[in-house]
């Protein structure tokens, strides 16, 4: 029988692909504009209005130099994740991440998919043009350098999933191939590139709507969907190494390390009942892939979360910007 034995997560910040001046100087540009604010209240706001309430002398932590050792102990983090999946000997890893109008639109967007075609497609990156600004450069490297390339998919598992959940009475849109040109989305890319880097393991993309209202799925139902895969994991004929990553999160676009550590701190205890109570107005923006950590750290409930490394990323005195975490349970030998 098939076993779940090993459990990652992973942020997926543009961050995570930008260059070291990328953090010490471009953030504090484009995020004068970003319209994705919302306070810790789960109000929207701006910039401004966070710059206005933020504590004084917060310039000194955003600082070139202090920028620079985020950026050296995030680089450091990923290269651990790697060694770490690399080390699990997995024959499958699935993803669970986020779509943000890549392979959906809000013209009609599933609130769970799972895609189970024999493979998906990361498509090869745009020509470069000397005048693109850094922020493309870094959504670039997402992509593959000169040509298109298709990831194996552990396809006959992942429809038998997507059969399984919908007899357990969960709504999930299924997916079977891309059209022309289209790729898989960044949540997925980030994990294919940096993180497996060379590394091949036929993969599993389940895909949560984290992102764009009306029909996020609630913390309930993540940590539902989460109890579910690992139950049905279980009950898979052959006898095979499975793993699973969270890929996103967590708090951005304002850092708020408090709700951070609730959650890691949940997943650590394996209390399904604080992962299923969190409050959906707190998880919007990007803080909705917090959705993606409530799935993975119910489905690894029988592991025991042995490394997390965390970096408030910070990035301007208004404090905007990412909590970066790392994570990964104890894998089964």
């Amino acid at each position: 029988m098939a076993k779940l034995v090993a459990a990652f997560g992973s942020s997926h910040s543009i961050m995570l692909v930008s260059q070291r001046e990328d953090w010490q100087h471009g953030f504090k540009v484009i995020d004068l504009k970003n319209p994705h604010y919302f306070d810790k209240d789960g109000l929207q706001t701006n910039y401004a209005a966070l710059l206005a309430s933020a504590p004084p002398n917060t310039e000194a932590m955003v600082t070139p130099e202090k920028m620079g050792e985020r950026y050296d102990a995030a680089q450091a983090s990923m290269d651990t994740l790697h060694e770490r999946i690399v080390a699990a000997k997995l024959d499958v890893l699935l993803i669970v991440g986020d779509d943000q109008n890549e392979l959906f639109r809000t013209s009609n967007n599933p609130a769970m998919a799972i895609f189970y075609g024999p493979s998906i497609r990361n498509t090869a990156r745009e020509p470069a043009n000397p005048s693109d600004p850094w922020p493309k450069t870094a959504r670039m490297w997402r992509h593959e350098p000169e040509v298109d390339k298709e990831y194996p998919v552990k396809s006959d598992l992942a429809e038998w999933l997507i059969r399984q959940l919908c007899d357990r009475e969960f709504d999930i849109a299924a997916m079977d191939g891309l059209t022309l040109g289209q790729s898989e989305g960044h949540a997925f890319q980030f994990v294919h590139r940096r993180l497996l880097k060379e590394h091949e393991i036929p993969v599993i993309p389940v895909i949560l709507n984290t992102f764009d209202p009306p029909n996020q799925p609630t913390p309930k139902r993540c940590v539902a969907l989460g109890k579910a895969l690992r139950e049905l994991i279980s009950l898979w004929h052959e006898d095979i190494r499975v793993g699973v990553i969270a890929s996103g999160g967590l708090s951005h676009f304002v850092v708020d390390e408090a709700l951070d550590h609730q959650v890691l701190n949940a997943i650590r205890d394996k209390d399904s009942q604080t992962l299923s109570s969190f409050d959906p107005k707190h998880l919007q923006a990007g803080s909705s892939e917090i959705r993606n950590w409530l799935v993975v750290g119910e489905m690894a409930k029988a592991l025991d979360l042995e490394w997390v490394e965390y970096i408030p990323g910070y990035r301007t005195p208004a404090l905007t910007g990412t909590g970066l975490a790392f994570a990964a349970w104890k894998t089964i030998d």
